[in-house]
């Protein structure tokens, strides 16, 4: 039977480990990833339950794979040596986390490495460990949905149902049509309100309301959707916090969730930006901030788009709209290339990139990262009708047929991706002149949807011509 082993702080560590550990923090600052690394392994043989070490091998990692292209072979990015380590956990999982973070070395948002870390450290009772192994999967890949299911019921079995809730929100936002993610999702939101009010200890409900003064504010807060106005009025009692202590960790990220909700893009993205600073770089934050900072840029590109065309006469207006255009575009294609050679076995980030080059006119080079993206299954029907739209592109048309009538056949209700994929079928078909094909694909449309795009007018016209 293995031995629990304790989690400790820095504090809690002996000198001669915490003189290794200020080295890995320090040649981590220097970029001396590989050498961070070592380190921080050499602090874990002697410290397994010290989680900080754990936390900066994986983003020293992260940094150290940054650009480089990782070997797969049939059994996936982490190849032969994982084979052995489920049966050597069982044996030994104090010696088989240890063999993880050399796999983990070289690819740090493995989802088969980082579940075997979890199952490790539940059998040794490293319980914040074993959630930090699916939360490295979390920020790095996200769409791998399993594992956060997993890690959400970690965070509802140790009574954290605030954790879960961001967790099943997030499987939410990879896959709307997750029926257990959207429950998930509403109770764990649920129980941790009531966990918060001590609804669970109260004698009555007036108990509740006499917990606090502010017992209105504190259900208006932890509603599931608060109007603009109150989430106007949380923002300014945050950021009156905000100016007494702005090293808050918790009240940055809390500000920054606001003016995500309110929409406002380059606030939101400062505070994460400055939430990633706060934190010991989270890679997730990080990830969050250029999320924000992609929606501030859209923002602004959107804004100088309606400027010019309430003013089409404005040559400086155009002028400045297309200049940002083409820097927003590289900038995307370089941004998404970034996120790529951070992680690339994800399937999202191959199709984000695939999308920047077909934005910028690179077709070609858009082809191999979207025919990798077609791999997830949750974005495989989008990933093949951009496919569609690349071949188009080319002129290269019986094949951009081919990758839409698969994609159809993966659409069952007759939902705006469905009509999308039509749609452009139609225009393909059209091309190659080819008129009766693309009738009927309109036709389609047309019988549930009068009003899509210029659908009626193409039918109708077939028969008064």
């Amino acid at each position: 039977m293995s031995k629990d082993i304790t989690e400790v702080t820095e504090a809690e560590l002996p000198s001669n480990i915490k003189s290794l550990w200020l080295k890995a923090q320090s040649a981590y600052e220097m970029n001396n990833f590989t050498y961070a690394i070592s380190l921080c392994h050499a602090v874990l043989k002697e410290a397994p339950g010290f989680l900080d070490a754990r936390r900066l091998a994986r983003n020293a990692a992260a940094s150290e794979n940054l650009g480089k292209k990782q070997k797969k072979g049939i059994f996936g990015g982490s190849g032969l040596s994982l084979m052995k380590i489920p049966s050597q956990g069982k044996k030994d999982p104090e010696a088989a986390m240890m063999a993880l973070e050399k796999e983990l070395m070289k690819s740090p948002f493995d989802g088969q490495a980082n579940d075997l870390l979890f199952d490790c450290a539940l059998r040794l009772n490293m319980l914040n460990t074993a959630a930090f192994a699916l939360e490295t999967v979390r920020s790095g890949s996200p769409e791998n949905t399993k594992l956060l299911h997993k890690l959400a019921e970690h965070y509802l079995a140790r009574d954290m149902p605030d954790k879960a809730a961001d967790v099943y929100n997030d499987i939410c936002k990879q896959d709307s049509t997750d029926i257990d993610a959207v429950k998930g999702s509403k109770d764990a939101t649920a129980r941790a309100s009531m966990k918060r009010q001590k609804w669970e200890e109260a004698q009555s409900f007036r108990d509740v309301m006499k917990s606090g003064d502010d017992a209105a504010d504190i259900e208006a807060s932890n509603r599931a959707a608060m109007t603009r106005e109150q989430l106007l009025e949380k923002l300014e009692r945050l950021s009156e916090e905000y100016a007494a202590d702005n090293q808050n960790l918790r009240l940055v990220k809390e500000v920054a969730g606001l003016y995500e909700q309110l929409e406002d893009w380059p606030n939101a993205y400062s505070f994460f930006n400055y939430a990633y600073e706060l934190s010991s770089k989270d890679v997730a934050l990080q990830n969050k901030a250029a999320y924000m900072k992609d929606k501030a840029a859209e923002f602004q590109l959107s804004s100088l788009k309606k400027a010019y065309q309430a003013d089409p006469e404005n040559a400086e207006l155009r002028a400045q709209y297309d200049t940002m255009l083409s820097e927003r575009t590289a900038e995307q294609v370089s941004e998404a290339q970034t996120r790529v050679d951070r992680n690339p076995t994800d399937p999202q980030l191959r199709y984000e990139l695939g999308l920047a080059l077909y934005n910028s006119g690179n077709f070609s080079d858009a082809i191999p990262h979207l025919q990798q993206a077609t791999r997830n299954p949750h974005i495989r029907t989008r990933v093949l009708l951009l496919l569609g739209k690349t071949f188009r592109a080319k002129n290269m048309h019986d094949l951009a047929i081919k990758q839409l009538s698969d994609a159809l056949a993966d659409l069952h209700a007759m939902d705006g991706t469905k009509k999308e994929v039509l749609y452009e079928k139609g225009l393909i078909h059209q091309d190659m002149g080819d008129a009766v094909a693309a009738l009927e694909s309109f036709k389609q449309i047309y019988e549930v949807d009068y009003g899509y795009r210029d659908v009626a007018k193409r039918v109708e016209d077939s028969y008064t011509g």
